[in-house]
């Protein structure tokens, strides 16, 4: 097996990872944090979203985040933008990149937004064109992408007519979610197979949830087709809020550990992503679910 000599990991902790976290976290704890995943060789962190703060509040100093993070030009910095307003406000705070999200079941997408796939479009294309017209990257999210909570298997064919969708509005790459961690690497087939036939592996990111332990297998099988861009989350954190009983993302520290053992390059010092782990967890005062984080606890 002839495995690609460099992955890109996106590190999603600060948004997607904390999104889904009770306990708030002061916003100098979270510049501190970004900062010391930017000096960790990571490529590109998902640092907030500009959402309504009602609805994610652990989330609501995204403006002051951007502003006061310590900017290494080698990591694109980006964020969740869901609207026209939060485009505005992200453009303000400074974004690298604007990542847009919907999801390819029906169910899914109303709870998670609100709006029906057909109502999603309009608002996503608008802000795809205003993030364009800035210069800057857009990446388009798909959750649900293998299983939904309320509809269950997805059809490789219903991730297509999003994929289509998006990438006519202009989107640079869509990073497919397997939201609730169900999928199996003969899903991860199936689904690959239908996408890679009709877009560059090099536009495709995957993002795996880790409820099911099959996390790891999935990126392997990914690897597999060639794909080279993974999101993942520092020491496992986070989880969707709107798919009942969805573990955290796969660990970053738990890819690295794979793809440095196959010999992958990846550029990110895995020291450093450990230390960046350990403050969180004292943040958070918790453990989080990554194993190899475990392991070099035990270690210490």
């Amino acid at each position: 097996m002839r495995w690609p000599n460099d992955v890109q990991i996106k590190e999603v902790g600060p948004r997607d990872g904390l999104q889904n976290e009770k306990k708030r976290l002061a916003t100098a704890d979270k510049v501190s944090w970004i900062n010391m995943l930017s000096e960790s060789g990571v490529r590109e962190i998902e640092y907030s979203s500009f959402v309504h703060p009602k609805w994610v509040p652990q989330l609501s100093d995204a403006h002051e985040v951007g502003r006061k993070i310590k900017r290494n030009p080698n990591v694109r910095y980006s964020a969740l933008v869901p609207n026209r307003k939060g485009l505005e406000l992200a453009l303000e705070a400074g974004i690298d990149g604007a990542s847009v999200f919907m999801s390819a079941s029906e169910s899914h997408n109303k709870k998670n937004i609100n709006k029906t796939i057909a109502e999603t479009y309009s608002v996503l294309g608008e802000v795809i064109k205003g993030a364009k017209q800035a210069n800057k990257h857009v990446t388009g999210y798909i959750s649900t992408v293998f299983d939904c909570p309320f509809e269950g298997k997805i059809v490789p064919q219903q991730v297509i007519r999003v994929c289509d969708q998006l990438f006519e509005f202009g989107v640079d790459d869509i990073s497919l979610g397997d939201t609730i961690g169900t999928a199996v690497p003969l899903q991860v087939d199936q689904l690959l197979e239908v996408v890679l036939s009709r877009y560059p592996k090099e536009k495709i990111i995957m993002h795996f949830h880790d409820t099911r332990g099959m996390a790891i297998a999935n990126i392997t099988r990914s690897l597999e087709y060639g794909i080279t861009r993974f999101d993942s989350s520092i020491g496992g954190l986070g989880g969707c809020p709107y798919a009942p009983g969805a573990a955290g993302n796969v660990a970053t520290n738990d890819v690295l550990y794979l793809l440095h053992g196959l010999g992958i390059k990846t550029g990110i010092d895995e020291k450093k992503l450990q230390e960046a782990a350990f403050f969180i967890q004292k943040k958070l005062g918790k453990a989080l679910p990554s194993k190899s984080l475990a392991y070099a606890e035990s270690q210490h």
